[in-house]
């Protein structure tokens, strides 16, 4: 699954709450499947508002994966197919 939560949120993780709290009410058993969030408007970030956001990412998600795309700029996205395909690739255990 793919989160998409826009940069420029107020509050990232309220936002991830928001779509997990509608998956759950949709289907509860797709929460059983790997996701992954993408940061999306990424090229509206400099520098230093990247890595305080990640600070945030960081605190916020504990160990879930996140990353930076913009579709505008042509940012992450190559990341993100890669990110994916591994994660839809991965051997059953």
């Amino acid at each position: 699954l793919l989160f998409l939560i826009a940069a420029d949120s107020k509050d990232h993780k309220k936002e991830f709450e928001i779509l997990h709290k509608e998956l759950e009410d949709y289907n509860d058993e797709m929460l059983q499947k790997d996701f992954v969030i993408a940061i999306s408007k990424s090229d509206m970030l400099d520098d230093e508002l990247k890595a305080e956001l990640k600070k945030q990412l960081d605190a916020a998600f504990k160990g879930t994966p996140y990353l930076f795309i913009s579709s505008v700029a042509q940012q992450g996205l190559q990341e993100l197919k890669d990110k994916l395909w591994q994660m839809l690739n991965v051997e059953e255990k």
